[in-house]
């Protein structure tokens, strides 16, 4: 019997303080294991072509593809944690206690620097749609830039001092060896809650309900008139229908990432000190983390240029000589 105990044990040598593993069929535990590699390997894979992308070729070098860089890059490390919740899946955490503190730091800053730069994605499609005229003199790269850093300092500094007190003291709140959990209180969550979710979300709807009844009544204005539309009004037609289908395209990732992320903080939402094990609502995580793989699947589906800067990658074109000035639109 002690030696069957033993086995059920994330530190069987350590019997009296160790915590007991999750139990689970064999199959529902590789199933879970082959799912969250999937995601990890795909998301990762895919960001990084994004990054490489966005980053080579000069073509791509504009002010909403910064954006989708900063997304890209998130949603890599993303990809890369979710190697973490590999280890979870058993409900044991071999690793220690600091680097537990750490994971829920840097998951926690990538989550809001996401959700900050999709705030920033909607006001670009917002002036770029509703006031075309400024664009260029509104959003320019050193704003975005700009506005790019302090989304993932403002992030981090939030976060760190969010959980200063696991920092401070790695594994305060287990109750066995093996344990990842932090406690998070009332207030933290409560503003939580309200910087990296009500008020960001809040943003990102009015603004994308502005844009889509201006695209609709572009839209409309643009089949209306088709007909009578000089050489010279086309080409601004053509404009205009390129940026309605990039804000379409954002709109797509956006409605997506809002789906994937509102169930984890309608789960999380503050009514009492709670503590929270990443063992215990797999589904919600497992979610919350595929959106970061659907984003570039969008862009496939939507963008031409990752089509082709997928097939310029793996076939080691981009290696070439020259190739940064590669025609990719």
């Amino acid at each position: 019997m002690a030696s069957l105990a033993g086995t059920e044990l994330c530190f069987p040598h350590l019997f009296n303080g160790s915590c007991r593993k999750t139990s689970r069929p064999y199959f529902a535990s590789m199933l879970i294991y082959v799912t969250f590699s999937s995601i990890s390997l795909l998301t990762t894979t895919l960001n990084l072509v994004v990054i490489i992308s966005i980053s080579h070729f000069k073509q791509l070098h504009t002010p909403t593809n910064l954006l989708l860089l900063s997304l890209a890059v998130s949603d890599c490390i993303v990809g890369l944690l979710v190697l973490l919740q590999i280890v979870l899946i058993n409900g044991c955490w071999i690793f220690s206690d600091i680097l537990c503190a750490t994971y829920y730091v840097v998951d926690y800053t990538f989550t809001s620097a996401s959700i900050g730069t999709m705030v920033l994605i909607s006001v670009d499609r917002y002036v770029a749609i509703c006031d075309p005229l400024h664009y260029s003199t509104t959003i320019t790269e050193t704003k975005l830039k700009i506005s790019i850093c302090l989304c993932w300092m403002l992030s981090l500094i939030f976060h760190t001092v969010r959980f200063k007190d696991n920092l401070k003291q790695p594994g305060r709140f287990n109750t066995c060896i093996g344990q990842c959990i932090l406690l998070i209180d009332y207030a933290s969550g409560l503003a939580d809650l309200f910087l990296s979710f009500i008020i960001p979300v809040t943003v990102i709807v009015v603004l994308y309900m502005r844009v889509f009844m201006v695209v609709v009544s572009q839209a409309h204005a643009m089949r209306s008139h088709v007909t009578s539309v000089t050489i010279k009004r086309s080409v601004k037609v053509t404009a205009k229908k390129s940026e309605m289908k990039a804000a379409i395209t954002l709109g797509v990732v956006v409605v997506v990432f809002l789906i994937c992320v509102c169930p984890y903080f309608c789960f999380v939402i503050p009514g009492q000190d709670t503590i929270i094990d990443t063992s215990l609502f797999s589904f919600i995580i497992t979610l919350f983390y595929f959106k970061s793989c659907l984003n570039p699947l969008i862009y496939a589906l939507f963008y031409p240029w990752f089509r082709k800067s997928i097939k310029l990658i793996f076939t080691l074109k981009i290696l070439q000589t020259n190739s940064c000035n590669t025609n990719i639109l």
